[in-house]
């Protein structure tokens, strides 16, 4: 396992040499995307703004950004779960040239094909608060901030060493969580048994599923 200290925009040979487990640091230009920026693009038949087209490391985040004498200052910055966006997983990394997804936990069949066929990686954080790293961001602009409300909003950043990540999904289709299962599986297996609960136990469903 490696450690890499990238620079944005990305290349092919930048990511391709990547392995699961691998520890990141990435500098250089990024933008924020959540859901209502995804409908806006796939299913409102909108274009990506121009100013953040040939950015092509992606953060699933929703961060918190104040104005200050006429400048951007974060308040928060903490990465959400990129599993919530699978739904337009795949579209987002053939048609935004995506290089590197960033996000907690992981994303889906669907996204990891597209990854493997255009070079795309996922990385996680790894550290209690992604808030500690606040001071390697800079917010230098923001696209569709009223269309899309502050959060949702398509933020630019430009990183200094940021992370450090872990790379979760590479681009040969190897998935760090997947690799996990079976030991996490294993350990809930024997818990379960520990404190009486059968392993047959189901889970109360909630929200209709």
């Amino acid at each position: 396992m490696g450690v890499f200290h990238l620079k944005a925009p990305l290349k092919e040979e930048d990511v391709t040499r990547l392995n699961i487990g691998d520890t990141v640091f990435i500098s250089g230009d990024a933008f924020t995307c959540r859901s209502m920026l995804h409908r806006w693009i796939f299913e409102e038949n909108h274009k990506l703004p121009p100013d953040i087209a040939n950015r092509n490391v992606l953060i699933h985040v929703g961060p918190i950004v104040l104005e200050e004498d006429k400048s951007w200052k974060l308040v928060s910055f903490m990465p959400t779960s990129s599993l919530r966006f699978e739904k337009w997983g795949a579209a987002s990394v053939k048609t935004w040239g995506l290089r590197m997804i960033i996000g907690k936990t992981t994303m889906g069949k669907e996204t990891m094909k597209a990854m493997m066929e255009h070079k795309c990686v996922h990385v996680s954080p790894q550290c209690v608060s992604p808030n500690l790293w606040i001071d390697s961001i800079k917010v230098t602009g923001v696209d569709l901030l009223k269309e899309l409300g502050s959060i949702e909003a398509a933020w630019h950043m430009t990183l200094n060493e940021l992370g450090p990540f872990i790379v979760d999904i590479d681009c040969r289709g190897n998935n760090l969580y997947k690799n996990h299962e079976h030991i996490v599986n294993t350990n809930k297996t024997m818990a379960l048994e520990k404190i009486g609960i059968p392993n047959e136990f189901k889970y109360t469903k909630l929200y209709g599923e």
